[in-house]
């Protein structure tokens, strides 16, 4: 409960002013984070233009093979040719924002002569196809770090942002409402004791 005194207003003037000072805080906050997100994407942006660009073109020259030795030689020599992959996973932090980044186990892009089979007896286009998509795993991987770091800046700012519009738009207008208040409220009150104080001189002075 408010009491309409001068210590209540000196009390919701420091929490004012405290509560604005926390939305500025958190809008520069929210800038820097905006900054890091976008300077996150952009490389983001062009690694997924670029995989979409190397996956169209290892999969014509995989159609191209396959026309060319039949598509089940092509899965024979993909079943010879296997191998594991894998990721390191490792916490990071970035602005106080906790995101996992995944360093993948290379290189990916293998030799021809490192493939499990005999390449002489293969086209171009298979070796080609073979070596565009070992590409566009290593960069999936790669974008897939990208991903996890976006995505958890992108949850801080919508966490930023709508605790900064509680404060502004809900917080901070209801302290200063109740600050006018008082204020109204202790200038009524000054006024009626100016003006008793007066009645009261100009009754002495007429008696």
């Amino acid at each position: 409960m408010i009491h309409p005194t001068r210590t209540d207003l000196l009390e919701l003037e420091e929490k004012a002013a405290s509560v604005a000072n926390s939305v500025a805080i958190l809008k520069a906050r929210r800038q820097a984070l905006i900054r890091a997100f976008l300077d996150s994407v952009r490389p983001y942006v062009r690694s997924r233009d670029s995989i979409r660009i190397d996956y169209g073109r290892a999969l014509g020259e995989l159609h191209l093979s396959e026309g060319h030795e039949g598509a089940g030689w092509v899965e024979s020599l993909a079943a010879v040719s296997g191998r594991e992959v894998g990721v390191e996973v490792t916490e990071r932090n970035a602005l106080g924002v906790r995101y996992r980044e995944l360093t993948p186990y290379g290189p990916f892009v293998r030799p021809p002569d490192e493939r499990g089979y005999d390449y002489t007896m293969t086209t171009p286009h298979l070796e080609e196809s073979i070596h565009g998509f070992e590409s566009v795993v290593e960069a999936m991987l790669e974008v897939a770090a990208f991903e996890s770091k976006l995505k958890m800046l992108g949850e801080e700012i919508l966490r930023v942002t709508r605790r900064t519009r509680v404060l502004e738009e809900r917080v901070l207008p209801r302290l200063r409402a109740q600050i006018r208040s008082i204020v109204q409220f202790l200038g009524e009150r000054e006024r009626e004791a100016h003006y008793r104080l007066k009645k009261f001189k100009s009754g002495r002075v007429s008696a």
